[in-house]
């Protein structure tokens, strides 16, 4: 098989990686609005540690590297956070 056909499908793949990383970010919005109306803080670290987990366990399930799933997982987390601190109106970094 071409090599072209395959790259096109990695980079509609990558497309469907950027809308649902779109839709997690605008959750993380709406997260924030609810913490801010219950007094919760915007790092969660219970919550961060149970993703980051279930990536782990979600990635050994599917024969993928566990630690590389991880790491994406911690940079969305990170992004989650700093969407939450904009749409609270702090901007104070960790």
């Amino acid at each position: 098989m071409p090599i072209e056909p395959l790259r096109a499908e990695i980079s509609r793949i990558d497309e469907e990686i950027i809308e649902l990383i779109t839709r997690r970010q605008r959750l993380a919005g709406r997260i924030a609005q609810v913490k801010m109306n219950e007094g919760l803080p915007i790092h969660d670290k219970a919550r961060s540690q149970a993703v980051l987990e279930t990536a782990f366990e979600s990635a050994v399930e599917k024969n993928i590297n566990p630690v590389h799933v991880q790491k994406i997982f911690e940079i969305l987390i990170e992004m989650s956070e700093e969407r939450q601190r904009e749409c609270s109106g702090d901007g104070n970094l960790p």
